[in-house]
């Protein structure tokens, strides 16, 4: 499981923070391509997407969805992955009609956990139902693990339902939700030994405090870092991140200081088996960040 290269995910939004609380936090699809743009040239190689409606909620509408995933991919070369999550508030059926938008992974949460104040809700039916829909689309799923006994829901999985579509078994292991696993070495640890024999490859992410020693435990052990406003908004005490760009750039500069530089988006696409979905030439493909920011103003 091992890789030369540091895999960087860059979760931009999430569903949690309000837009009227963080206004640099990027809502519309504008904000949405302007920052994959600068978070590819800093060093990402995968963005998570959550999406908003016209008022800044979280939304999972297919037409916003659809559009979010066309526009990244013709803007950037990052792999395209679309939370299946949403907010815990949102029906499985909606969850599972994600995958319409035809992105390149999606999230797949294996099993449910406390989140909070709330339940994020997913039952073994819904897993196994994602599961299959994502090997018919030769959709890449990502395994998001919250607690230890997720890994045991995995093993039943892949027992059950195969390999994914390609083959790979990518895990991200999510820590410092309030009730499920804290964002410690210790536990970003336990999890590793505790991962399947299939899996491939896998990153961890650090919510709040526990971003910098989550990422820097998942670097020296071999795994892959995820980052990004969904997950922390502070850059240090008493300083709110500007730009997404500022927490990818932090992570591969570790990532290149414990000789593990960032991986680019085509090493991301071969590490995960992801399908080939972009055209060959776009509009946009090839322009220069200050390009897209002129074109977006």
């Amino acid at each position: 499981m091992t890789s030369v290269g540091t895999l960087i995910t860059v979760a931009p939004t999430g569903a949690e923070t309000a837009k009227e609380d963080v206004p640099a936090l990027p809502t519309t699809l504008a904000e949405l391509v302007e920052t994959a743009a600068r978070c590819q040239a800093a060093g990402a190689g995968l963005i998570h997407i959550h999406v908003r409606d016209a008022d800044h909620r979280p939304t999972l509408d297919p037409t916003r969805l659809a559009d979010s995933v066309a526009a990244v991919r013709e803007a950037t070369d990052l792999v395209v992955q679309l939370s299946t999550g949403g907010s815990v508030h949102d029906s499985l059926e909606a969850r599972l009609r994600v995958l319409e938008a035809d992105p390149d992974s999606c999230s797949l949460t294996c099993g449910t956990t406390n989140f909070g104040d709330d339940v994020f809700l997913n039952p073994w039916g819904f897993m196994v139902d994602l599961y299959h829909l994502a090997q018919e689309r030769h959709v890449v799923p990502e395994f998001e693990i919250f607690e230890l006994g997720h890994l045991h829901a995995l093993r039943r999985l892949i027992d059950t339902c195969g390999l994914p579509f390609g083959g790979a078994v990518h895990i991200d292991l999510v820590l410092g939700v309030p009730g499920s696993m804290p964002a410690t070495p210790q536990a970003v640890l336990a999890a590793v030994a505790m991962m399947p024999p299939e899996t491939t490859s896998w990153s961890a992410t650090g919510i709040g405090r526990g971003h910098l020693p989550v990422a820097a435990t998942a670097i020296a052990a071999g795994g892959h870092v995820r980052v990004g406003m969904e997950d922390n908004l502070l850059y240090a005490r008493g300083r709110q991140v500007a730009h997404n760009a500022e927490l990818v750039t932090r992570a591969a500069e570790l990532a290149a200081l414990m000789q593990r530089p960032a991986m680019s988006p085509e090493g991301a696409r071969a590490l995960l088996r992801v399908k080939e979905r972009r055209a060959q030439a776009g509009p946009t493909r090839g322009r220069t960040r200050a390009d897209l920011g002129r074109e977006q103003r």
